[in-house]
């Protein structure tokens, strides 16, 4: 297979091919045959001349997603080549010490295109003598050359692009050069069974659960820890059945089973809280998860739904409950936990503050997280009573649940354990 020298190696066969071949079709006359830009190629020469001048190169479609066959056995991965066509334009100059050097110019280029017409393939010892070490030679596929009719706007655009002036030119393509990939082949040791005990594949007819929506207790935005959530979709079932949390802050995804809902098509998950299960609350963070359920039933594969948006609301906590009225520092603690790189924001009432630090406690543990709030402005009520502000803490979008829901009938109200009288 060839490197990313074959580019290289094909002008330089072409040049090779047409610097031998040229003069024996127009008479043995001198030919020089360069690879120069237009706007270069006439510097230094004052004879015949033919230039070739590689302006373009494109992916090969065909190619693009194959493995070279005879390099890569089945079972086996690898990238597949860079594949390219090249295109070349041939521009023919006459000799500048004869009166009518474009006549010679036509001769150059007729010889020029006569030698390719005949020579539509690039042998395999010409591109070695060509150029060395190249393993273009080698590659599966044969260098072809093929006419390219180019359209007088196209060629126009072409020398104004160059800053030239025009000449009599010719298009060709050479395709296709395939650039060896420089990534290894992953080779997959050969299989000495197929699953538990060479039993083969296993095919099962059930249908693969689908989740539709999540439903939040107490018609709320989000869940806290504690909470029951409801899953909705179809083909689901608790036998055999886990539910996956994810979130970017987690290594691994934390599994709940799941109990049966209240309608068909519906189950449950609980979200234990500190006092169910200190250990387990340590795997939690506050913030957007994906929700998935996964059935697994013994000695078969599993089935996995698709992955719905979950909200886990922070728990907070401020401290102290009262202060002044004017700039003052609010600390508030989070539960669960705040990792490392989420984004924090202080709601004070219908106010946005930046934490100034966010203590970020190891997942080795349960603590919560402290933020601290600096200059935060609280205001009294206009006839100088004290005036409660609402604390929310925003956690990656999700805010905390500064409402009870309470009486009867039951009615909702702010938690007063989540705000801060202004004195």
């Amino acid at each position: 297979m060839s490197n990313a020298k074959a580019i290289a190696a094909t002008t330089a066969t072409l040049l090779h091919l047409l610097s031998n071949q040229i003069p024996l079709r127009i008479d043995g006359a001198s030919v020089d045959v360069t690879t120069l830009p237009p706007d270069r190629a006439r510097k230094g020469h004052t004879g015949a001349q033919l230039n070739i001048f590689l302006y373009q190169t494109q992916i090969n479609a065909a190619w693009r997603n194959l493995d070279v066959p005879t390099q890569v056995r089945p079972g086996e991965s690898a990238n597949p080549p860079l594949a390219l066509n090249l295109h070349y334009m041939l521009t023919a100059y006459g000799d500048d010490n004869q009166n009518d050097d474009e006549m010679v110019s036509h001769r150059v280029l007729g010889g020029a295109m006569s030698v390719l017409h005949d020579h539509p393939l690039l042998g395999r010892a010409e591109i070695a003598a060509a150029l060395a070490d190249t393993g273009l030679e080698a590659q599966f596929e044969r260098l072809r050359i093929t006419p390219v009719a180019l359209a007088m706007d196209e060629m126009s655009k072409l020398w104004t692009a160059m800053q030239s002036n025009y000449r009599l030119s010719a298009g060709y393509e050479v395709t296709v050069v395939l650039i060896d990939s420089a990534l290894p082949v992953k080779a997959a040791l050969p299989v000495l069974k197929r699953g538990a005990d060479d039993r083969g594949p296993i095919a099962t007819a059930a249908r693969a659960p689908a989740l539709d929506a999540v439903r939040y207790p107490r018609g709320q935005q989000a869940a806290r820890l504690g909470d029951d959530i409801v899953l909705s979709g179809s083909a689901l079932s608790v036998a055999n059945a886990s539910v996956l949390f994810r979130h970017p802050a987690l290594k691994d995804p934390i599994a709940r089973t799941p109990s049966a809902g209240d309608r068909p098509g519906e189950i449950k998950v609980h979200l234990p809280s500190l006092a169910e299960d200190a250990a387990g609350v340590k795997n939690w963070v506050a913030g957007w998860y994906s929700v998935a359920v996964v059935v697994q039933p013994a000695g078969r594969p599993p089935l996995g739904s698709n992955e719905i948006a979950f909200a886990l609301a922070p728990q907070i906590a401020p401290s102290p409950t009262t202060h002044a009225a004017g700039a003052f520092e609010l600390d508030v603690t989070c539960a669960p936990r705040i990792a490392a790189g989420q984004r924090v924001l202080l709601l004070f009432d219908a106010d946005q503050y930046a934490p100034a630090s966010v203590d970020q406690p190891p997942p080795t543990g349960n603590a919560p997280s402290l933020a601290k709030f600096a200059q935060v402005v609280g205001t009294k009520n206009a006839d100088g009573t004290p005036a409660p502000r609402t604390v929310r803490l925003r956690v990656d979008g999700v805010d905390s649940i500064p409402v009870l829901i309470d009486g009867s009938p039951p009615l909702p109200r702010f938690d007063p354990n989540q705000q801060v009288s202004i004195t």
